[in-house]
């Protein structure tokens, strides 16, 4: 077997990097639910993953990029989904149960993008502009659905695109935002439902 060959059960360097980095990033999305984005310091990082600072310091070099990849990540997790078959409506909707439904499938992963979120205004406004265009693109793929729906007739003729989309953000961002706090009475499934009811019969 030539060297070039991976041995069976053997990661590569490049696979050992990557986990390495997923262990940190990790520990990261943890740190920053659990005590804020303050919290995350390459020495805490590390501890958290079982590794030294010098491991964190290797592989993403300073806090800021380490924020910065953080940040990507938690972008990852709650990217929009591929525009679903169906009317504008039926796209429009989709996009809203997909984000409930990451809010209560990953609630770790939620609450440290909600926690980066406020804190970008304050503690971290380094990070605003990274969080204003991934709003940005969000309202985008809304208002898409909406004009897709006005020109199929699933979606009354005189919705405002561009402001209806920021309203939509806006309701889904402040149920997370309540749900930071604890439990807010009805669980997600039943949140999904009545905001689909809302958005469904007030949309057609």
């Amino acid at each position: 077997m030539s060297q070039a060959t991976a041995r069976p059960g053997r990661r590569t360097q490049a696979e050992r990097r990557a986990a390495t980095e997923q262990r940190v990033l990790d520990a990261a999305v943890a740190l920053t639910a659990e005590r804020g984005v303050r919290a995350v310091t390459l020495a805490t990082v590390g501890e958290k993953a079982g590794y030294s600072r010098g491991i964190v310091t290797h592989h993403f070099g300073s806090r800021r990029a380490l924020l910065d990849a953080l940040v990507g990540r938690l972008q990852d997790a709650f990217r929009p989904p591929a525009a679903s078959a169906g009317t504008g409506l039926d796209r429009l909707l989709a996009l809203v149960d997909a984000y409930l439904v990451h809010l209560d499938a990953e609630p770790a992963i939620a609450r440290a993008f909600l926690v980066l979120w406020v804190e970008s205004l304050a503690a971290e406004p380094e990070l605003r502009p990274v969080f204003a265009d991934r709003d940005k693109r969000f309202r985008s793929a809304i208002a898409d659905a909406v004009r897709a729906g006005t020109a199929d007739g699933s979606i009354t003729a005189d919705a405002g695109a561009e402001a209806l989309a920021l309203a939509i953000v806006g309701l889904l961002r402040g149920v997370g935002m309540q749900m930071l706090h604890g439990p807010v009475g009805p669980d997600v499934g039943e949140i999904r439902q009545q905001v689909r009811r809302l958005l469904g019969k007030g949309l057609r």
